[in-house]
């Protein structure tokens, strides 16, 4: 693939909700740039960025691909990002490595919660911003109805430059306002010049609107619009580019990826509206000492790669996905990895356009492509040249929300499944993975169901594990509600030693998360060199309660009395004696199961606090407060039983359309209801069983 300058490349980030055409439209791209000498499709699994065996399978994106392409000597990059929000890590890798975003839309379903979210993480990121309204081939597709909802929800910034002609219903060319030319379309989606329509086509409130855009990007260009002037060609080329750079302008532009009507036009809009990287200066750099730091995105400039995505292959090894910030990645030198502040030496430099690769000299700057084999560099790292070495921001990744516990199906593959982890987690900054002692479980948490079969899947595929699913136990306590006095004494004779001991044991609650022990034996009656035993012993009994065999919490014991026996006692049987009062002791003292309670935040729109606040109710919660929050949602502050939250993460995003989400932190032990108790000592049981 030929070398580009940075002034000619364009990095560009698809994203949108899922199911509104971003891969269909990836696929549009380049093959009307001839990158492509077929024009995929999704429902007959041939195209060129879904290529992974699961997105084959289901139809959907699942992971970040790059496809390059090449337009009037401008290289764009296209980053095409999942939709679904299981998959959310692929857009926060694509949005941070692009310097645009262009965000596709259906032309009948119209703006979409994947929309806003889309938008927003734009502007969180300050990249310029595009909305591409796809689908108008389809029967009651409406680019105005969309146009509408899109300035309704994101305001005045909103400026369409493409749009369509309608006749009939149906879609018979489309008109670039910026031009003033018009085009129909032939049924290999060549474009043929036609003679602009009548103003029964909306089009002069279409640039007046274009016009009024422009005047607000330049105080000469406002002067001359006040003064009723019209403005140039290029000058509005100029103002809505300054526009989109700046934020104030989000273009909007139509095609249909089907009969590719439109392509060719959004193709010359991103290559004339959007900045190259060399203009965009949108990733902020730190030296050493966290002093900012301006680079100049150019080939002659000292070495910075950002590496933004990483695939772990068992069979091809580790791939890198690079976006070159400043000169040039090639393997005639050896940067430094300054996340590690280890030396790294280059393995394959490549080009990537799905899953097919092209071996390149080198990556120029501005430009995304991959190196294999960089053994201890990670999605995040900024690889740098030695004489200049900086740091990025951290990547932001959103945090795993719904846990699983998975077992091997065969017995002596848990050894397998922690390797392959750790490599699937090199892959996915969205998983995370805890072997739990306590509930002797291996859990792993991702964003949601279908990441997480997903993961099973590729366990089998790539790994060769097959796993079991299942819930993940809860990690109940036992403690007691009164005080009790016992006696424990443990007598054994046979030939010889016997066996001796004798304690009295005040067992009581307490604040407190282990045993507190105490002695208060007066002359003599248990000597000193045994405390020692009787608290040791102790201790191993509290690991299991005598309700369900959780741990006991909140005791306090207290020996106050005994006898011993001077030749037959020892500290076994001392031990022993304490086990015994432990026992007898322990159902006399009122006890009861403790459950863990989390303070959880969840973050939902206005419309559904009512129906977020009953469902908390159903769930034993305590909703402690109600905060505005940003992004016009609402903040529910509430305790709940952790048992409670399992499928919360489901929950809250089907109530919302997947606008909300939560936080849920471990707060305290509170006691269970005794209505629950025997449920849990029976489940307990089971698991004793097993």
């Amino acid at each position: 693939m030929a070398q580009y300058t940075a002034e000619n490349i364009r990095n560009i980030a698809l994203a949108g909700h899922g199911s509104a055409g971003k891969t269909s439209l990836a696929e549009a791209l380049l093959f009307k740039a001839g990158a492509t000498d077929r024009l995929g499709k999704v429902l007959e699994s041939n195209t060129v960025c879904d290529f992974d065996p699961e997105e084959i399978k289901r139809q959907v994106s699942v992971s970040l691909a790059v496809a390059p392409l090449t337009w009037k000597n401008t290289k764009i990059n296209v980053l095409d990002t999942p939709g679904l929000f299981d998959f959310a890590a692929g857009m926060y890798e694509g949005v941070r490595a692009a310097n645009n975003v262009l965000i596709a839309l259906s032309g009948k379903s119209g703006v979409s919660v994947g929309t806003e979210k889309a938008y927003r993480m734009a502007k969180q990121a300050k990249k310029p911003a595009m909305f591409c309204v796809t689908k108008l081939d389809l029967d009651n597709a409406d680019f105005y109805k969309v146009l509408e909802q899109l300035k309704t929800v994101f305001g005045p910034s909103v400026c369409p430059v493409i749009v369509p002609i309608y006749e009939s219903h149906d879609v018979v060319g489309y008109i670039n306002l910026i031009d003033m030319k018009a085009f129909a379309y032939d049924t290999k989606g060549n474009a043929k010049e036609v003679p602009m329509p009548g103003t029964g086509h909306r089009v002069e409130g279409l640039i007046a609107a274009i016009s009024e855009a422009v005047a607000e990007t330049d105080e000469e260009l406002f002067e001359k619009y006040f003064s009723g002037e019209q403005f140039t060609k290029e000058e509005i080329m100029g103002g809505i580019k300054k526009g989109v750079k700046d934020g104030s302008i989000t273009p909007v532009v139509c095609c249909s990826s089907f009969t590719l009507a439109g392509v060719d036009m959004v193709l010359d809009m991103i290559c004339e509206l959007m900045p190259s990287p060399a203009e965009a200066k949108d990733e902020e750099l730190t030296d050493m000492n966290g002093e900012p730091v301006e680079i100049v995105c150019a080939d002659n400039e000292p070495l910075a790669a950002f590496v933004f995505k990483t695939i772990a292959d068992p069979f091809v090894g580790k791939m890198s996905y690079v976006k070159v910030l400043s000169g040039k990645l090639s393997g005639d030198i050896i940067p430094v990895n300054t996340t590690t502040g280890e030396p790294e030496r280059m393995g394959k430099i490549i080009f990537v356009k799905g899953k097919k690769q092209e071996d390149a000299a080198y990556i120029g700057a501005g430009d995304i492509g991959a190196v294999t084999k960089l053994g201890g560099t990670n999605t995040g790292d900024l690889l740098c040249d030695p004489a200049r070495q900086l740091k990025a921001s951290e990547m932001e990744f959103p945090n795993p929300c719904l846990s699983i516990a998975i077992k091997p199906k065969s017995k002596g593959d848990e050894g397998k499944i922690a390797q392959a982890l750790q490599r699937l987690m090199e892959e996915d900054r969205t998983l995370s993975y805890e072997n739990n002692v306590e509930t002797k479980q291996q859990v792993v948490t991702g964003l949601g169901e279908q990441h997480l079969d997903i993961l099973a899947s590729k366990m089998k595929a790539k790994f060769g594990v097959e796993i079991e699913m299942e819930n993940p136990r809860v990690p109940y306590r036992e403690t007691i509600r009164k005080k009790v006095k016992v006696q424990g004494k443990h007598k054994k004779q046979s030939g010889g030693h016997g066996q001796y001991g004798d304690v009295w044991i005040e067992f009581e609650p307490c604040d407190s998360d282990d045993l507190v022990f105490a002695e208060n034996v007066f002359g003599g009656s248990v000597p000193k060199n045994f405390f020692p035993a009787v608290e040791k012993g102790l201790r191993d009994c509290i690991k299991k309660g005598v309700m369900a065999g959780y741990p006991v919490v909140g005791l306090k014991a207290t020996l106050t009395d005994g006898s011993y026996h001077p030749v037959d006692s020892s500290e076994m049987s001392f031990k022993m004696a304490a086990s015994i009062a432990y026992k007898e002791g322990m159902p006399k003292a009122s006890p009861c199961i403790l459950e863990p309670i989390g303070t959880l935040n969840a973050y939902v729109p206005d419309s559904n606090t009512g129906d977020l606040m009953g469902e908390l109710n159903k769930r034993r919660g305590r909703v402690m407060g109600m905060n505005p929050a940003e992004d016009n949602l609402q903040e529910i502050v509430a305790e709940v039983p952790m048992s409670e939250t399992h499928d919360f993460a489901t929950l809250i995003r089907s109530m919302t359309q997947g606008r909300g989400y939560f936080t849920l932190k471990f707060e305290r032990y509170e006691q269970l209801p005794a209505n629950l108790e025997a449920q849990v000592i029976e489940a307990a049981k089971a698991l004793n069983e097993e």
